[in-house]
């Protein structure tokens, strides 16, 4: 009984599954096949409708040009009609071309005029300061010690760079073991004849006069004005300096700390 059964269920399963199976593949065959020509006859309409359109486009502009040419004819007439009327109205434009330059001259003369009056009041102001009456000598000397004292180093104290308690301002180095002292090289420059400028000039105020201190009014008569001139002391008031700066200005003597 048992093979009996086994041999129902094959006989009855094989011819029903092969039946199906077969249905079922043909169906998805047919269904995209559908598919696939559905979506080819939409393409050509798209692809119809756009050659269409392009085909319009390009038509289109061609008649365009000749209504455009033809209603535009009339336009210009229409714009001429305003140019010959402004025309006339051209000519009295040329007067006040006219007065714009007769202004414009008129306010550069000003300025010139304003320009020169403000030049004569600071020369008016501005006075040249007085100059001593030198030999072409000592002249010379003043320049080479103008030279002489641009290339002259600054003179600092030994280790002024290490501690900060040292001022830059110059000593003898006097160490029994100062490297300085004894001129080694790569130290810094000590204070020596050769830097000294020439003997004339020594004492002289740059501009060549030679500084007389003064205290009083009557200080002001023992000056040359020629080769000397004035230096007001610190602890002189200020009623006593206007004095001697007036006093000064009678005599003709140049005061270099006014």
């Amino acid at each position: 009984m048992a093979e009996e059964k086994k041999v129902k269920k094959t006989t009855t399963k094989k011819p029903e599954n092969k039946d199906e199976k077969p249905e079922a593949t043909t169906a998805k065959k047919t269904k995209k096949t559908q598919t696939s020509k559905s979506k080819q006859v939409v393409k050509s309409d798209k692809t119809k409708k756009k050659t269409e359109q392009k085909t319009k486009k390009k038509i289109a502009p061609k008649n365009k040009p000749k209504t455009a040419k033809k209603e535009t004819k009339p336009k210009i007439k229409e714009t001429k009609k305003p140019d010959t009327a402004k025309k006339p109205a051209t000519k009295p434009k040329t007067k006040p071309k006219t007065e714009k330059k007769e202004e414009t001259k008129k306010e550069s003369k000003e300025e010139k005029e304003e320009a020169e009056e403000e030049i004569k009041e600071e020369e008016e102001k501005y006075k040249v300061k007085k100059k001593p009456e030198l030999s072409k000598e000592l002249k010379e000397k003043l320049v080479t010690r103008r030279n002489i004292k641009r290339r002259t180093p600054h003179f600092l104290r030994e280790e002024w760079f290490r501690y900060k308690r040292i001022p830059k301002n110059w000593r003898k180095p006097d160490g029994i073991t100062s490297k300085m002292r004894q001129n080694l090289k790569y130290r810094p420059n000590k204070v020596r004849v050769g830097f000294r400028g020439p003997k004339d000039t020594r004492g002289l105020h740059p501009s060549g006069f030679k500084e007389i201190f003064v205290f009083n009014i009557n200080d002001l008569e023992n000056i040359d004005p020629k080769t000397q001139a004035a230096r007001i002391g610190g602890t002189v008031g200020m009623k006593k300096r206007t004095e001697i700066i007036k006093k000064a200005e009678e005599l003709d003597i140049r005061i270099l700390n006014m």
